[in-house]
């Protein structure tokens, strides 16, 4: 008997009391491991979550949670190896483990560059700017992002066991929350292996991640209105989780990734000669046979323009039958098996299912294995078919359907009642457009290829860490990925309403309005470790002259009528003679507030939200109040940024310019030789 898989829970590894249920190699059918949770204190991995890894992981700054996932991923990549050659028993060929194995840690990677890139090195992130509420401006509105305290539970498909657990680990993780993963059973030794070597790495706070062997049990009978569950699997299951009554009344949130008829459109533009032909071939045919079909975002609909629908069969069922079928162990196998027996007996019923609307066109020859293989399947649906819109063979089966116009095409794609991803092959701009805009509300991301982008294009089945990954309707309506868009999906949005000095208590970051420190010391001569929200600089002033806006056209080659010609200056509305520029005004500024000698201020590396509010004419005075407004530590580096709230005025004290100024400051000065 093999070995049974094991649970780990509540710091410890869990054994279950049963043998468990026996689960074998896709291409042998040879025992692997076998799985089962029974005896499992569901109760005790909850509250453990609850009581000891979320607190530990919401104690991180964004920062700190980011530089423990690119810590993660490193040590994993360090056993690639190992978890290659064990996913070779789920059925997946080299290239179907690298979408997993590479595709999970890339993800990683990714979440954690952007946690530190996109995120403040504090524990809430700022939804957009303040609102003033109150005439005074007294009185202020501020929505903020928090960490929930509660449990999120990640509820993981056969058909990757590395990347679904590491796509909705990372994100769930930046956002403070601690992990519970529930593999699917079938492929759950790869999971189990992946997630030993993170226990053992002891990199992640005690808590943050859990691991569930088997069944689920009573598992969301345990949780509550802080919790979530993110489900990815069958539309069956989902309807399933959605009747559950601690979602139906108990607050927790679930999102779905289901089942999603997605589709490949065919541009009317293109003929058998264009490059894009090719690339339609081509992706359809991937689609198809990476990981033997069974992918979420794989193509079951083929959707064609008739006048070339045969020639789109031909070469597809060329192509297909180029494609070496067999153990993915051994060398030249490009298409491995389905995970399970039970698994190829599902499409084979799905076949059958759509042969009441469909011919079978092309069928490759399936090895004469003892393991779960099925040879690629295209069939062409015969005209008024609906069984191909509803009947999702998950699995290497595709049915092409053919179109008269744009408007049919997108028809048909919203026949399929909302998809992951759709791709569009054309190289005509219109199609793109009118096309795109008809597929939007059906899809969660289009892939529009052609021969500008087809040689960068990660494919149409490839999510990817940047972009939502999600769809509406049958696809489930839920939203992973999207960057730092699955961090706030996770995180509660509050809006607060308080004075500006309350408002930038609460959030660390100045508020207009609030107090300013203005001391004796220039705040660019304070390093980090002395620097403070709110200190404060009202430079000396400066009397703007007509040879000063002269010299600045001259100099720089601006010399639009405003600045130059005073007849057209007079005559505008705007404007009512010459005025200065705008940059001279903030270069002019930048004099005014700059510290020139070397300190703890070491660059200026930009300004952002840069408004002229007042135009400025010659003998107007200007001066610049300057406020530290947000301090963002680098954990990597010796020095951090500081963002400065700047507003330029004249002499009536009217505002000119707003801007923030953007600086990297040392973290002491003189700095200390290898300092962090």
């Amino acid at each position: 008997m093999s070995a049974l898989l094991e649970s780990y829970t509540a710091g410890t590894w869990f054994h279950a009391e049963a043998d468990g249920e026996a689960l074998l190699d896709a291409s042998t059918g040879e025992e692997v491991a076998r799985i089962s949770s029974s005896g499992l204190d569901l109760t005790a991995m909850v509250e453990h979550a609850r009581n000891v890894g979320g607190p530990a992981v919401r104690d991180l700054t964004f920062h700190e949670r980011a530089g423990l996932l690119k810590a993660l991923a490193k040590h994993l990549s360090a056993h690639k190896g190992e978890f290659y050659a064990l996913s070779t028993r789920t059925g997946a060929t080299k290239t179907d483990s690298m979408i997993d194995i590479d595709g999970g840690l890339g993800t990683v990677f990714s979440y954690a560059s952007k946690g530190t890139r996109e995120l403040p090195n504090d524990t809430i992130v700022l939804d957009g700017p303040v609102e003033q509420l109150g005439r005074g401006g007294q009185f202020m509105g501020q929505h903020i992002y928090t960490s929930r305290p509660g449990v999120a539970v990640q509820i993981n498909a056969f058909n990757f066991p590395v990347w679904g657990m590491l796509e909705k680990l990372a994100p769930a993780f930046l956002a403070g929350l601690p992990s519970i993963v529930k593999p699917a059973s079938q492929t759950a030794y790869v999971t189990e292996l992946v997630v030993r070597r993170i226990i053992e790495s002891g990199i992640l706070p005690e808590g943050s991640l859990q691991l569930l062997c088997g069944g689920a049990g009573s598992l969301l009978d345990e949780l509550g209105v802080q919790d979530s569950v993110a489900f990815t699997g069958s539309a069956r299951t989902a309807g399933i989780l959605r009747n559950h009554p601690s979602v139906l009344h108990g607050g927790v949130t679930l999102g779905v990734e289901a089942d999603s008829l997605n589709c490949s459109i065919l541009g009317p533009d293109v003929n058998v000669h264009d490059p894009e032909f090719d690339f339609f071939v081509k992706g359809v045919v991937a689609e198809m046979t990476a990981k033997a079909g069974q992918k979420c975002t794989a193509i079951r609909r083929v959707i064609v323009p008739e006048p070339i629908a045969d020639q789109v069969i031909e070469a597809i069922s060329a192509r297909l039958a180029k494609i070496t079928i067999g153990n993915p162990a051994e060398e030249g196998i490009r298409m491995g098996p389905l995970a399970s027996l039970s698994q190829r007996d599902e499409v084979a019923k799905a076949v059958e299912a759509l042969r009441n609307s469909a011919e079978i066109v092309y069928e490759g020859d399936t090895p004469d294995l003892p393991g779960a293989f099925m040879a690629p399947v295209l069939l062409r649906a015969r005209a008024g078919a609906t069984e191909l819109h509803d009947v999702e063979p998950f699995g290497p089966v595709s049915t092409v359907i053919t179109y008269h116009s744009i408007e049919e095409a997108v028809a048909l794609a919203a026949r399929g009642k909302g998809s992951l991803v759709g791709s569009l092959v054309t190289n005509d701009p219109t199609v793109a457009r009118e096309a795109t805009l008809g597929l939007a509300p059906w899809h969660g991301r289009i892939l529009v290829l052609n021969r500008a982008d087809a040689a960068e294009s990660t494919g149409h089945g490839s999510p990817l860490p940047m972009l939502v990954h999600g769809g509406p309707g049958r696809a489930g309506g839920g939203e992973e990925l999207g960057g730092i868009r699955g961090v706030l999906h996770h995180m509660q949005r509050t809006a607060i309403q308080a004075s500006p000095d309350m408002v930038t208590a609460i959030t660390g970051r100045w508020t207009t309005g609030s107090l300013r420190v203005l001391g004796s010391t220039h705040p660019f001569r304070r390093s980090l470790a002395e620097m403070r929200i709110g200190d404060s600089v009202e430079t000396d002033t400066r009397t703007i002259s007509l040879e000063d806006i002269d010299h600045f056209a001259e100099f720089t080659g601006d010399t639009f009528y405003a600045h130059t010609d005073p007849e057209a200056a007079a005559a505008s509305p705007l404007f009512g003679g010459i005025v200065a520029h705008g940059y001279l005004v903030v270069s002019l500024a930048a004099g005014l507030f700059v510290e020139p000698n070397p300190g703890p201020v070491l660059a200026n590396f930009g300004v952002d939200n840069l408004r002229f509010l007042t135009p400025v004419r010659a003998g107007d005075t200007i001066q610049v109040h300057l406020t530290v407004k947000q301090i963002t530590p680098r954990s990597s580096a010796d020095y951090g940024e500081v963002r400065w709230d700047a507003v330029v005025t004249n002499q009536d004290d009217q505002p000119v310019a707003t801007y923030d100024v953007l600086t990297l400051v040392a973290k002491t000065w003189p700095q200390n030789e290898g300092s962090a």
